[in-house]
């Protein structure tokens, strides 16, 4: 794992969290992004050297519509950078991590991805980010 790519922010409602975010940051959002295979609305922050992703359901059965209702708005996961994403996947589940995606799937803001489940990283989920070569 190379960086942090990004914190992901579970939100009830994208155009006022960004709002909210762009008087935080002193700036507009970069780039917003429908990920219809996982029911979500992505608008992606820049901070620095770091992102920051709001991530708001677009459906009910959305794993953000599920994280929300459970445990309201606020910090979703934290994504790290990786080189090779299919070798990571294999070293984690090698060290006895349990994926929620053994296999890596498309994700917003140019992405692979796939999931830790959290109770193998002490209730935090943790998602590994390739780039796709354009």
């Amino acid at each position: 794992m190379r960086k942090i790519e990004h914190i992901g922010i579970a939100v009830k409602d994208i155009d006022s969290s960004n709002d909210l975010f762009e008087s935080l940051f002193g700036k507009a959002n970069y780039k917003t992004e429908d990920v219809e295979s996982e029911g979500v609305k992505t608008s992606f922050f820049k901070c620095g050297p770091n992102k920051v992703e709001l991530l708001q359901a677009t459906n009910e059965n959305s794993p953000i519509a599920k994280f929300i209702e459970k445990k309201g708005e606020g910090i979703h996961h934290i994504a790290f950078a990786v080189d090779d994403i299919e070798k990571e996947i294999k070293r984690l589940t090698k060290e006895g991590f349990e994926m929620i995606h053994k296999v890596p799937k498309k994700g917003a803001d140019n992405k692979l991805i796939a999931f830790l489940h959290p109770k193998s990283t002490n209730g935090v989920l943790i998602e590994l980010c390739q780039e796709i070569n354009k």
